[in-house]
């Protein structure tokens, strides 16, 4: 039998990582933090690359904003969001090499 020690996960990490996790398996939220990895955008600028529509861009962006996974800074009436998490973009984009890995 190994002698180390394992350590379980409390709830609150466990259902973090979870949320998470959760946030990343939606296709439209992957495209919003993929553009996010690449600089800062206002919600009229990823609606118009994305090609989806502002309420939809700002329903997504808030569920990422309270994972704290994008944050905002507003200038004047517009409100620019960037990525918020490094540890998670890095995920993110290993898993992107990863699906493109032949």
């Amino acid at each position: 039998m190994d002698d180390k020690k394992h350590i379980d996960l409390d709830e609150e990490t466990l259902f973090t990582v979870s949320q998470i996790f959760k946030a990343l398996s939606d296709p439209t939220r992957i495209r919003i933090l993929h553009l996010l990895s690449q600089g800062e955008c206002s919600v009229t600028h990823i609606s118009e690359h994305l090609d989806l529509l502002q309420s939809t861009v700002s329903h997504q962006l808030r569920f990422l904003k309270n994972l704290r996974l994008v944050k905002s800074r507003r200038n004047g009436k517009t409100i620019y969001y960037s990525s918020d998490d490094d540890h998670v973009i890095n995920i993110l984009q290993q898993t992107i090499n990863h699906a493109r890995h032949e």
